[in-house]
């Protein structure tokens, strides 16, 4: 399996059989994965802030950075790549409170609403969500089989269409 990261403020998308695309170390960053399983392309977004117009200079060297101009580009490039609109599967996971356990910046809930207000807005239907919390995440995206790995606290699962939504717990009791 040929592995891609995808870096703090970077996206990445795949299109060839084998290929696995990764993120690590999702604390209050967001995780946002979209796949076409007829088209067999796929993409994952790592982006830190919520509001590009907190930094438009930031924004326009590193689109990526931020919801409201990397969630676009991402679907853009998977479907530059073959993906349709209608057939993606989007998944997310991160949006954690990790090094603000008073939320007083909240970065983890605003980057969330950022990213549900933008997928709202574009008629897009998360399918899956791991977000919120304090725990950092990793995610991985197969792909051939779309397939969407979670690894939380030490603990790796597949995040599935009837995995737990956001506000319930992601893992069984004991953990």
């Amino acid at each position: 399996m040929e592995q891609i990261v995808v870096g703090v403020a970077d996206c990445r998308t795949g299109n060839a059989a084998g290929q696995v695309l990764a993120t690590y170390a999702l604390g209050s960053c967001i995780g946002l994965a979209v796949h076409d399983p007829s088209a067999k392309v796929g993409g994952l977004l790592h982006f830190m802030l919520p509001d590009s117009q907190i930094d438009p200079a930031r924004a326009r060297e590193n689109p990526y950075m931020f919801a409201d101009t990397g969630v676009p580009l991402l679907f853009e490039r998977v479907r530059a790549q073959g993906a349709e609109a209608r057939r993606l599967v989007v998944r997310a996971a991160g949006g954690a409170s990790i090094m603000d356990p008073k939320g007083v910046f909240d970065i983890g809930k605003r980057n969330y609403l950022a990213m549900r207000k933008l997928l709202w807005k574009a008629g897009v239907m998360l399918r899956a969500e791991a977000c919120g919390g304090n725990q950092s995440r990793t995610v991985r995206l197969e792909i051939d089989s779309g397939r969407f790995w979670l690894q939380q606290g030490g603990t790796k699962m597949e995040l599935t269409d009837s995995a737990p939504r956001k506000g319930a717990p992601v893992w069984p009791t004991g953990s």
